[in-house]
């Protein structure tokens, strides 16, 4: 099996006295989109948060290429190559749709790029090219949710982290966005951390899969025994 690029071991997590994660341990290798599924309030929120510095955790709970980044200041995590597209979006409404984008590439130093990778990502979603001189706050949930997700790849992540990006879509919406992830580890070279309610969606674009339960990984596997099993059918599947 290839060495991961990230890998979580044992990871606890607390919000005051509130326990929210038990012992998650598990492992992204690069160019592939793994999937943690699970109901609301199961944690899998947190578990991304604490991969990208947003929570305290122990210093070698979390690796990332061979290196102990736990707990590590989110700045820090930025610039080792690895980006959040938080649940929510989180826009600078106010913002025009190219000010977004380059807000993504605020740790660069190579500006001359910055431009190129714009006029790439538009390629990928041309919507943000017609859209450029918008506010982000005229943007549809899609249009935004691909503006989120642009911010994010303008940063050059390894390692993206997608936090529930179907939350309030449309159903179409939906379908193109997780269309779109799906080819971004080809596309980019960018491995991807994807966290999701919406169990077919996300499995139907992974290569493998985790179920997080009240704070505890309780299955994961390569994506089809994932699918296939009578439980996570039963659970997330409809049967």
């Amino acid at each position: 099996m290839a060495d991961p690029l990230l890998q979580v071991r044992a990871l606890d997590a607390h919000y005051g006295d509130f326990q929210a994660l038990f012992g998650v341990s598990m492992r992204v290798t690069e160019a592939e989109v793994v999937a943690v599924i699970g109901a609301n309030g199961a944690g899998k929120s947190t578990l991304l948060k604490c991969i990208a510095g947003a929570m305290p955790v122990r210093h070698n709970a979390i690796q990332y290429h061979g290196v102990s980044i736990g707990g590590d200041p989110a700045h820090e995590v930025v610039s080792r190559g690895i980006a959040l597209v938080p649940e929510g979006r989180r826009l600078f409404p106010d913002f025009t749709v190219e000010e977004n984008l380059r807000i993504g590439a605020f740790n660069r130093a190579d500006r001359p790029e910055v431009q190129r990778d714009i006029d790439d990502i538009c390629e990928v979603f041309p919507i943000l090219k017609e859209r450029s001189r918008q506010l982000s706050r005229t943007l549809s949930g899609g249009e935004g949710q691909m503006l989120a997700i642009g911010r994010a790849l303008l940063a050059r992540p390894r390692l993206l982290l997608l936090d529930e990006p179907s939350v309030g879509l449309m159903p179409i919406a939906v379908s193109e966005i997780f269309k779109m992830i799906g080819k971004i580890p080809e596309a980019k070279a960018i491995t991807v951390l994807l966290v999701e309610q919406n169990a077919r969606k996300a499995l139907a674009i992974a290569d493998r899969a985790a179920v997080l339960e009240l704070g505890r990984v309780v299955f994961q596997g390569d994506v089809d025994t994932v699918a296939a099993d009578p439980r996570v059918k039963e659970a997330y599947l409809g049967g």
